[in-house]
């Protein structure tokens, strides 16, 4: 098949307002009679379910938690990219546009990525709209902090809790279409095919999991909002429950995957404690604006901080190797993902991790809480030297910032992070590649839509951080309820799908088939040990690190 990317013609800039401009609607009285399957009800599922709905088409969306305000968007922390600059340090559409690009190694799809960056500041305003509440400075105005790979401040947060705020509002647009009858909620259901039919995809097949029964469920278009694959490492810092189901379900009906090798390895996440473990925990890459990352400089100090001979805190500040500083000045430590990950695996592989493992380094708030609390006692008249007082008011500025971070961290390592350094390592976090998709985010397969982590259009190699929510809610609110009228404009006077096709009848029954199978399979070991072995497999050859001989 020849893939056709239907990026439209003209100036880059011009691209997506031209698009718009010129492709087919489809008018209010019309949309009612058109049915829209959404699986997944994250950021992208959730956003673009609401979205269509409010325009006027019959939605059906599908989650497999028992709430679409549980889906794994919930866990984002540090926030969101917008080219607002408010500020006032320089930043613009085309800068964000760049930086994204760039950020990915130049493997993105340059017109997704500046569509993406024109629609990042409706975002934030539908989201304040919605109530989400974002922080704001001393002026009331909406705050922005940094994020890795860039050189202004474009980054909106809530806490360190932004995707469950994002998720919330979605959440609140979505009941209201629930309320309207114009959504009908599936929780509890999993999508296991995609049913094609005359070449179009016109249903699936899910199972109820609460009662196991087989259902199918018709729709003029499916969309895929589903998440990504990183569960194929098995330790990574999504819900277990995140399984790929959806989008591979979908690759097996003919629908293309595109850069699957592009994993993203976070730099900042709790280290592995044991193989008990089923998952791993993002610390925000939020934390990086006032951490400072570093390892012992002598190879002495690291294996006595390892058998705890050594505190951290005690050792002298000119025996620290703050490695990302001095390797990267203009950055520091809020290089990209990918750079900042390999950086701490050398430093660990060359034997200066420090813990246990040998697969941990520091990120360390000592110097911003001495900053930040010389600044609070100098706006108050206070006095800077008092040490004490210093650190008080330092951690009060600091828990403000990043308290839920802190009180996790702590919950899980049973270390209070305000005293001694945290100790983090990069772990499988997102994924780049998913499901090929033209501009219209449409897939190989007519009328199959994928939006979100589910697709691979956007972040090239290597996304950079706060732009997964972006783009779920750019896809969701902004881009596809555009495009897929586009399709459906086609589809007007075809009538409702029926179920009781022969294609309905196949995908069924594929599904019961491989069901029996695994029920009935005789087999002595649990999916869990299968799951952990491949997990193994793909860390050991196909992780941070890759050579030939190891793919092969």
């Amino acid at each position: 098949m020849a893939l056709d990317s239907k990026i439209p013609e003209g100036p880059l800039a011009d691209k997506w307002t031209n698009h718009k401009n010129t492709i087919d609607l489809v008018n209010p009285a019309n949309k009612r009679l058109l049915d829209v399957i959404v699986v997944g009800t994250g950021l992208a599922g959730g956003s673009a379910a609401a979205t269509l709905a409010e325009l006027g088409y019959n939605v059906k969306a599908f989650c497999f938690q028992d709430s679409p305000r549980r889906a794994h968007s919930i866990a984002a922390q540090g926030g969101i990219n917008a080219s607002k600059n408010y500020q006032g340090d320089g930043d613009s559409t085309y800068r964000l546009f760049y930086d994204t690009v760039k950020g990915g190694d130049y493997r993105s799809r340059e017109a997704n990525v500046h569509r993406l960056a024109e629609v990042s500041t409706n975002i934030i305003d539908q989201c304040v709209a919605q109530g989400v509440p974002f922080a704001r400075d001393y002026g009331g105005l909406l705050d922005n902090r940094s994020f890795g790979g860039v050189l202004v401040s474009r980054t909106f947060y809530a806490k360190g809790q932004t995707g469950q705020q994002l998720l919330l509002g979605a959440y609140s647009a979505m009941n209201r279409q629930i309320g309207r009858g114009k959504i009908k909620m599936h929780n509890r259901h999993e999508m296991l095919d995609v049913v094609v039919v005359d070449g179009k995809a016109r249903g699936i097949i899910a199972r109820n999991l609460v009662t196991g029964e087989i259902e199918r469920h018709s729709a003029h278009a499916v969309v895929l909002g589903s998440g990504g694959y990183g569960n194929v490492f098995y330790l990574s810092t999504n819900a277990m429950g995140s399984n790929v189901t959806a989008a591979w379900k979908a690759h097996k009906r003919g629908a293309y995957f595109a850069n699957p090798c592009y994993t993203q390895i976070h730099p900042t996440c709790i280290p592995v404690s044991g193989d008990h473990q089923s998952k791993l925990t993002l610390m925000s890459e939020s934390l990086r604006n006032d951490g400072r990352i570093w390892v012992p400089k002598n190879l002495e100090d690291a294996k006595a901080i390892q058998n705890r001979e050594l505190k951290p805190t005690d050792l002298a500040e000119d025996k620290r190797d703050y490695f990302l500083e001095r390797r990267y000045p203009a950055f520091g430590n809020l290089v990209p993902r990918d750079v900042a990950s390999r950086a701490a695996k050398e430093r660990c592989d060359a034997g200066f991790g420090v813990n246990k493992t040998g697969e941990a380094v520091f990120l360390d708030f000592a110097a911003a809480i001495i900053r930040y609390g010389k600044e609070k006692a100098h706006v108050k008249g206070l006095n800077e030297e008092d040490e004490a007082l210093i650190q008080t008011l330092g951690k009060e500025v600091v828990k403000s910032k990043y308290g839920n971070l802190f009180q996790m961290y702590e919950k899980i390592v049973d270390e209070n992070p305000y005293e001694t350094p945290m100790m983090i390592y990069p772990a499988v976090h997102y994924t780049m590649g998913g499901v090929w998709v033209d501009y219209n985010l449409q897939t190989t397969i007519p009328g199959l839509y994928a939006i979100g982590e589910a697709n691979f259009s956007e972040h090239g190699a290597n996304r950079l951080g706060a732009s997964a929510l972006m783009q779920g809610l750019a896809d969701g609110y902004f881009v596809l309820p555009y495009t897929i009228g586009n399709y459906l404009s086609k589809d007007i006077r075809t009538g409702p799908i029926s179920t009781d096709s022969v294609e309905f009848d196949e995908a069924e029954a594929k599904v019961k088939s491989e069901i029996d199978h695994f029920i009935n399979n005789k087999g002595t070991k649990p999916v869990d040990y299968f799951h952990k072995r491949l997990g193994k497999i793909m860390w050991n050859k196909c992780g941070m690190a890759r050579n030939e001989k190891e793919l092969k």
